[in-house]
């Protein structure tokens, strides 16, 4: 029950590696097309790693980036970076490579292990141009070309270094030290570093583990993108404290999801509602046996009831539960039960986890009655440690009480179950991505015709939202829809890039020069 609190005896990534190590040392641990790993394979990898990590000079502290999608290099990388007593710094595959130069200069990260070719980009070269001086080294995981280090060679690194020292490294780390810097854009358009430590991230998921009835040998289908706290968090690292079998997904296809389920017995596929919408749409569903299939959980956006029974009957899931959680609270901050009805499972994100609590307030920091909207707080062993060299938003992220004000809009009812219910930020929800539009608008403002810009979330059926570019144009300038639309995708993330621009001649603004988006979303 929800109600209980939960302490996992091992505190840090390290140590939960050793332990599912010594409990299913011949449980696979992770199957990625080809490579099979059992979990005594598995902590070995770490090692090797580990020691290469130490002997290119990685030191306690040290920021250390991943920039690639879900594979199995991607996992070990990871936790050879946290046995190292370093930190994790995910960057999400979908950002050019001006985005992720500005992710590894403002870590300050010294090391990258990076994908190579991938959806036909070869990533060392989108980074090239924009590659920051502390970036002292690159290791790329797959194809390599010729002159750049690959993972291979880089591993041989790691025969100089004895294993005695890694284990005595890994030893060191302690459940407070920093184990990621996870990048979350804000109200500003810069994106901040979020700071969270071992003890917290690993008592999490093995909550959230424990909720989910996780079980060892489970097959876990893991399409949630790995640089995101849904595929890492309550992803693999989840998979770990359980013992279940980690298998990777690159991109997602609702056709090769529906036939690696058949094939390959999947028991459990968390995702945005957005994946169960297009597996239910597919025209073959009836084709696949889905018969193993026995937990999901979903979350970020809102969810009909119909969905719910539908991913019970048609797909055959046991357990269903809808969350609520942001980076700043180590992905994880409410989850439904699983005997649940439909109903709650659909309109709540569920209840706060064991040990944190969730509040809603008003405009003068006063607790809400039951059923009545205001910003949702939360307080307790899962909030960050705060933004990476940022005191000031570090400051007003949190109250003196200690809450940290989530800039959501929510309800709680009478049994502690909270509703979101709107955002007191821009921020618009587009397939399970968080969408910042200072962001896009600071990305979007580069393009030498825009003189002046909004971005706005609309309604979309598949993807619950999508983004809006309200473009006020240079003098003579010229710019077609497409053609802006055509310039963004070369330029930004595919998730942050606008499905549909309108161009006007003014952006309507409040007396102080402020552009009332309001306008802009009733107007159109």
């Amino acid at each position: 029950m929800m109600s209980s609190s939960f302490f996992p005896v091992e505190t840090t990534t390290p140590r939960l590696l050793s332990a599912a190590a010594a409990r299913w040392p011949e449980a696979c641990a992770l199957r990625d097309d080809a490579t099979q790993l059992t979990y005594t394979e598995l902590d070995a990898l770490r090692w090797r790693a580990t020691r290469a990590l130490m002997a290119i000079g990685i030191q306690p502290g040290d920021r250390v980036a991943v920039w690639a999608p879900n594979v199995w290099e991607w996992i070990v990388s990871a936790l050879a970076i946290h046995s190292a007593g370093a930190v994790l710094v995910p960057i999400n595959t979908r950002m050019r490579g001006n985005e992720a130069g500005d992710i590894l200069a403002a870590s300050g990260a010294r090391a990258l292990f990076c994908i190579g070719e991938f959806l036909g980009d070869y990533y060392p070269s989108l980074l090239a141009e924009f590659r920051p001086d502390s970036l002292a080294h690159l290791v790329v995981l797959r194809n390599a070309r010729l002159g750049d280090h690959g993972w291979d060679a880089f591993l041989q690194q790691g025969e100089r270094v004895p294993l005695q020292d890694a284990r005595a490294r890994a030893d060191a780390v302690g459940p407070d030290d920093l184990s990621d810097l996870m990048f979350t854009s804000g109200t500003t358009g810069r994106p901040k570093g979020v700071m969270t430590a071992h003890g917290q991230n690993v008592r999490a998921v093995a909550s959230w583990a424990r909720a989910a009835g996780l079980e060892p040998g489970e097959r876990y289908l893991i399409v949630a993108p790995f640089f995101h706290a849904f595929g890492y968090k309550a992803g693999w690292l989840a998979a770990l404290t359980h013992g279940a079998t980690i298998l990777p997904h690159q991109v997602f296809d609702a056709e090769v999801v529906l036939k690696r389920i058949a094939d390959e017995r999947i028991n459990v596929l968390p995702g945005p509602p957005t994946l169960y919408h297009s597996m239910l749409a597919h025209p073959q569903l009836a084709d696949y046996d889905l018969s193993s299939l026995r937990a999901a959980v979903t979350g970020a956006a809102t969810i009909p009831p119909i969905l719910i029974e539908r991913m019970r009957k048609e797909l055959g899931f046991k357990t269903i539960l809808t969350g609520y959680g942001l980076t700043e609270s180590c992905g994880f901050a409410t989850l439904c039960e699983a005997d649940d009805d439909a109903e709650t499972i659909a309109n709540t994100c569920g209840r706060a986890m064991p040990d944190i609590d969730v509040v809603c307030i008003d405009a003068d920091g006063k607790p809400q009655a039951a059923g009545v909207a205001g910003e949702v707080l939360i307080r307790g062993y899962n909030v960050m440690r705060g933004y990476f060299n940022d005191a000031d938003a570090t400051a007003e992220a949190f109250d003196a009480q200690g809450w940290l004000h989530t800039g959501d809009v929510g309800v709680l009812d009478e049994r502690g179950y909270l509703r979101i219910t709107d955002r007191l930020k821009d921020m618009y929800i587009s397939g399970g991505f968080n969408c910042y539009p200072a962001e896009i608008e600071r990305l979007l403002s580069a393009h030498p015709a825009i003189a002046q810009l909004a971005v706005i979330g609309i309604p979309n059926a598949r993807l619950g939202e999508v983004g809006k570019a309200c473009v006020v144009l240079r003098a003579g300038a010229a710019l077609t829809e497409a053609e802006l639309i055509r310039w963004a995708r070369a330029n930004m993330a595919n998730y942050k890039v606008p499905s549909a621009v309108e161009f006007l001649t003014a952006l309507p603004v409040s007396a102080a020069g402020k552009v009332l988006k309001y306008h802009l979303r009733t107007s159109g």
